[in-house]
């Protein structure tokens, strides 16, 4: 074993193998593998071994579909079978909610360019004839499914890597991981020290004990998962001759169970309820190729749905019955990425569905290593999206929670109740005894909506519009037409401070700095130009900027922003995160309301619109800023907690006379929507360009170097591809969520080339919403079409949207061609909500004070 290496990846599983694999083939072939007992020794041995496309998030689909792709590349170079299986696979649905959201899935995967296809029971049984399709109303056919044989795949990477002049060290735990003074990391193992300039924790159900190692509580848990094997079955057998075909995957939501054939059996496995931790604490360094004792009573209810469901299963013999550990994040989704506070420490964890994921994170993450960047929209898997509060204990409920309901349905008014409340406020019991609906954001309980008192506090779940509707209306109402006030300490609230602060912020934004006592709004680009964030900077003091974001992206902007900070000590960063809370009241009485709370003048002469200034209210030390994001006359006021129930109860006091009204964050994301603004993370993320985000005001090309500048001003002298709009839509009872499909009829102009940045590429669909040609009984891709005159295709996307109580109009923001941004044309546009497609149309100017009128006044 060498003693000097660029890179170690901890851990031998399908995830360290690709991570050394990608690496290697990016230019970095001084790279170490270093593994504590054999390839494969911790999940990747026993896992089921199947792979699939779909994923909620359209980006990590995205690096899904590249690492499926990747394996016949793998066995080409290597010689070494990945024993693949590409059979494709059905999701059944056994009710009309579940049925709603395969029309949601499908309907997403049209913008993907993902051939899915909607089928019936009868259908789906013509290739699957072991269901009883009698329990079910349809399902959802995805051709890109399969599976594999884990080990072979494992070692395919690894060969590759060697092939590439990578080294693997097998039977070598390591035992710490030090860091000298110039960044450079001690691998201390058993076999001796390694000095590396980066270490990537690959470390599956060890990568907490890896992470313990230099102070990081890696938020994972390892769960017992159970499959079984039945002997060989009669009906797969005839099938099988009869066809010339492998039975395919299925996913039964009902059962929790998913199921394929397994040579001329079948293999069922199960996300039960009753699911239990694995080493919740420390995992130990003994375990290796070894299994857990089964357990048929606790994963019986879901066996005896998937019997009635697949009758002959339940007549077949089981043969053998696997339970073993693997890894979860709360949320499901990977951790993968640089860990902020320390220097080339990586995480590349939790990759609870290796064989669909390992290969994308492996290429995202040697990205990030070597070019700076992953090259993808990676916040998904980020390891920066989990905050302190994350701690052991959260994690252990969370993940238990996204383990029982993995073939849940999310509904887009859930709120999931595990390990809440993680963080409150000084006002959290008063907004519940207020009958505030609470919600989780960034493990901060925030006020959703408020309920009529003598009515329980409750979400109604749904596809449509649901029990809220008519109570964010009144609170939408009562803001526009009298004064609201609500919470916004789910901000992002950071201090700039230092003799290089400006230059410093000047660098990595994209508009000017404000001068003392003003306020920009201003993007952050990333190198490649594209949007990585989004700020309200105040100027405070010659050497103080207060800067305010989006609360999810803390540890991601903070990241950034310690990657880029000086190395002279110019400039110090401070993040309040809940040691800094606000209120924000906004409507025509808002300056009435401020106006008794403060004893300065706050006339619109005197405290112009982009002001900051530093003041008392309700006799409380606060910063306020004149902006709302209502998009009318409003304020945001900031306090330390000690003084936010003095501020509120002041509020309320000083408004009552106004008629004064709570309202909630989706009353605040309705207002939104009435002035085109667009969100962080949706409208606003790093697979647009700023040009394209419809964010040109706030771009000052003449001004000094900032990062990300001259790909930015390559997009503008080219003129952006596509265009952020906002769209009114003629829908009936439900709104879009995100990621619906825009169809157009564009009359002879080939849109469908302009490629989706979520990396699937376009497709077409005839006019009833199928694809072109093809059919999941053809077990193959549906071929591709040109476009012809006065033909439908799908040409855009939906990032967000809602309902917009004020200007009583359905809305969404939508990214499309940037020929079609500013066509207001009526029948032009559909956009497919729960497999409708309704009219829609855009609309340039916001509906709701199109001049800016209000917000200034």
């Amino acid at each position: 074993m060498k003693s000097h290496t660029k890179a170690v990846v901890i851990g031998g599983g399908v995830v360290g193998c690709s991570v050394l694999y990608h690496l290697a083939k990016a230019g970095w072939t001084d790279v170490m593998l270093i593994e504590r007992s054999e390839l494969t020794s911790g999940s990747t041995w026993h896992a089921a071994g199947g792979f699939h496309t779909l994923n909620g998030d359209p980006n990590v689909a995205k690096l899904q579909a590249y690492t499926i792709g990747l394996y016949d590349e793998l066995e080409e170079l290597t010689g070494q079978s990945c024993s693949l299986h590409l059979v494709g696979g059905f999701q059944m649905a056994d009710t009309p909610e579940r049925m709603d959201f395969l029309r949601l899935v499908h309907a997403k995967c049209r913008y993907l360019g993902m051939e899915t296809e909607l089928v019936t029971p009868s259908e789906a049984k013509a290739m699957f004839p072991i269901m009883d399709e009698t329990k079910f109303v349809g399902a959802l056919w995805d051709p890109i499914e399969g599976h594999l044989d884990p080990s072979g795949t494992t070692h395919a990477y690894a060969k590759a890597a060697r092939k590439l002049g990578a080294e693997i060290v097998l039977r070598n735990p390591v035992k710490e991981l030090t860091q000298d003074p110039d960044g450079t990391w001690n691998v201390v193992t058993e076999q001796g020290t390694v000095r590396a300039e980066h270490v990537v924790n690959c470390g599956g159900l060890w990568a907490r004990e890896i992470g313990r190692m230099v102070g990081l509580e890696l938020p994972v848990l390892a769960m017992e998962h159970m499959y079984l094997l039945t002997e060989d079955m009669p009906e797969v057998i005839e099938y099988n001759q009869s066809s010339g075909r492998e039975l395919c995957h299925v996913i039964d939501f009902k059962g929790e169970i998913y199921t394929r054939q397994e040579r001329q059996g079948m293999l069922l496995g199960t996300y039960e309820k009753a699911c239990v931790p694995w080493s919740p604490v420390n995992t130990p360094w003994d375990f290796g190729h070894e299994l857990l004792q089964p357990d048929i009573d606790r994963i019986a209810p879901s066996l005896e749905v998937g019997f009635r469901h697949f009758p002959p299963i339940e007549r077949a013999g089981i043969k053998q019955i696997i339970n073993g550990p693997f890894t979860f994040a709360p949320d499901g989704n990977p951790l993968v990425g640089p860990v902020q506070g320390l220097t080339n420490f990586w995480s590349a964890c939790a990759v609870m569905a290796g064989f669909s994921q390992g290969g994308g994170v492996g290429l995202a993450l040697s990205n990030w290593m070597v070019n700076g960047d992953p090259g993808f929209d990676v916040w998904g898997m980020d390891v920066s999206r989990f905050g302190e509060w994350a701690s052991l204990r959260y994690t252990n409920a969370k993940v238990r929670e996204n383990y029982s309901r993995r073939f849940s349905i999310r509904f887009p008014n859930e709120e999931l109740p595990a390990a809440r409340p993680a963080q409150t406020t000084p006002l959290y019991d008063t907004m519940v005894a207020q009958n505030a609906v609470m919600g989780d954001s960034w493990g901060l309980e925030t006020p959703l909506w408020f309920a009529p008192k003598g009515t329980e506090a409750k979400d109604i779940v749904s596809f449509h519009r649901s029990n809220d509707f008519e109570h964010v209306g009144n609170e939408v109402r009562a803001v526009r037409e009298r004064v609201g006030v609500t919470e916004i300490a789910n901000f992002a609230k950071y201090e700039v401070t230092g003799p290089g602060a400006e230059d410093f912020l000047n660098r990595l934004m994209t508009n000017r700095m404000p001068k003392t006592g003003r306020i920009v709004l201003t993007p952050m680009l990333n190198e490649t130009g594209k949007l990585i964030g989004d700020f309200t900077i105040a100027k405070a003091g010659d050497e103080r900027f207060m800067v305010f974001g989006s609360s999810a992206a803390q540890r991601y902007h903070m990241r950034w922003f310690e990657q880029h900070r000086p190395a002279d000590g110019s400039v110090s960063i401070h993040r309040f995160d809940q040691t800094l809370v606000g209120l924000s009241i906004a409507g025509p009485k808002s300056r009435d309301v401020l106006q008794k709370l403060v004893d300065e003048d706050v006339s619109s002469a005197a405290f112009r619109f982009m002001d900051f200034r530093e003041m008392a209210v309700g006799g409380a030390p606060c910063m306020v800023n004149r902006l709302t994001y209502t998009g009318d006359l409003g304020y945001e006021i900031w306090m330390p907690p000690a003084y936010e129930r003095k501020v509120y109860a002041a509020i309320k006091e000083a408004g009552e006379e106004f008629g004064i009204a709570d309202f909630g964050m989706r009353a605040l994301l309705s207002m939104r929507l009435e002035k085109n603004f667009p969100t962080w993370f949706r409208e606003l993320r790093p697979i647009y360009g700023p040009f394209e985000g419809s964010m040109d005001r706030f771009i000052k090309m003449e001004k000094n170097d900032f990062i990300g500048r001259e790909a930015a001003a390559k997009e503008l002298a080219d003129g952006p591809k596509l265009r952020r709009v906002s769209m009114i839509i003629d829908a009936i009872d439900a709104d879009v969520m995100g990621d619906e499909p825009i169809w157009a009829k564009v009359n002879g102009k080939d849109f469908g080339t302009v490629e989706d940045p979520h990396g699937h590429g376009p497709s077409r669909y005839d006019a009833d919403g199928n694809v072109a040609e093809g059919s999941a009984a053809d077990f193959g891709a549906a071929s591709v079409r040109g476009i012809h005159d006065g033909e439908w295709s799908v040409v855009g996307w939906v990032t967000s949207g809602g309902y917009a109580h004020f200007v009583e109009k359905s809305m969404a923001q939508c990214y499309v061609p940037a020929e079609l941004a500013e066509d207001e044309s009526e029948g032009l546009f559909e956009i497919e909500i729960l497999g409708h497609r309704c009219a829609a149309r855009i609309n340039v100017e916001p509906p709701f004070d199109p001049k800016g009128e209000k917000m200034r006044a």
